[in-house]
């Protein structure tokens, strides 16, 4: 009965390995991979920042709060921030938020490709120059297929690429080489080659089941080694 269990537990071990090898490859190189890649370089805050300190005060937004909360139903928050020199008063609902110029009062008009490559190039933290600006109506996965963005790339060895909002000219996220050789080992890592996002895909549940059962395989094996090696060892003192 033993010897049985041992010969099924060795042909199973061999052609579950057969299956499982490029795949429990792939865990451990991701693995590493993404554990010798820091997150911050990852997402990119040595390239760039997400945002910029305000360099004006509060005598630098004389427009009427009162007529500006007045074109937003249900204000709850109101932000001073700014765009380049434009001074701006931000107006958050439940449902959205509005800008308007801090100085005129007027609702902020959505930036022009120069003013949006300029704002890209201040937020930059390291000497690299853009060499494409391109308006995405649906940007790619690598912004979360967001709409109406902004993608501004630059000539570095990282190929930086900054994501900007097209309404206010926010920067929504850094992406750049690093970023893009995480993600393919995180996908290779969750086995979703789709979205790259379902850590609970079918795919990678039976994967992971299965290599239970390798390791499970593999022990009764280690089993039956050690327990030759000792027969052997009787052996040899008798």
């Amino acid at each position: 009965m033993r010897k049985q269990l041992f010969k099924r537990a060795r042909k199973l071990h061999k052609w579950l390995g057969y299956l499982l090898a490029l795949q429990i490859l792939a865990w451990l190189l991701g693995g590493l991979v993404m554990s010798a890649i820091p997150l911050e370089y990852v997402h990119g805050k040595h390239l760039a920042k997400r945002t910029l300190t305000n360099p004006f005060t509060q005598a630098d937004y004389p427009t009427s709060l009162d007529n500006i909360t007045a074109q937003v139903p249900n204000p709850t928050q109101i932000v001073f921030e700014h765009f380049l020199t434009i001074p701006l008063i931000t107006v958050i609902n439940t449902d959205e938020q509005q800008s308007f110029n801090g100085l005129t009062g007027r609702p902020f008009q959505p930036p022009t490709k120069i003013q949006i490559t300029a704002n890209a190039q201040a937020h930059l933290l390291i000497d690299a120059k853009p060499i494409n600006t391109t308006l995405l109506k649906q940007g790619t996965r690598e912004v979360g297929y967001k709409t109406n963005v902004w993608q501004v790339q630059f000539n570095d060895t990282f190929n930086t690429t900054l994501y900007l909002n097209a309404i206010n000219g926010k920067v929504i996220t850094v992406r750049s080489t690093l970023w893009r050789i995480f993600d393919f080992f995180w996908m290779l890592h969750i086995m979703d080659y789709d979205e790259r996002e379902d850590f609970n895909n079918p795919l990678l549940i039976s994967f992971a089941a299965t290599s239970v059962l390798f390791c499970l395989c593999g022990i009764i094996l280690l089993i039956q080694n050690v327990r030759l090696k000792k027969l052997t060892r009787v052996g040899q003192s008798k």
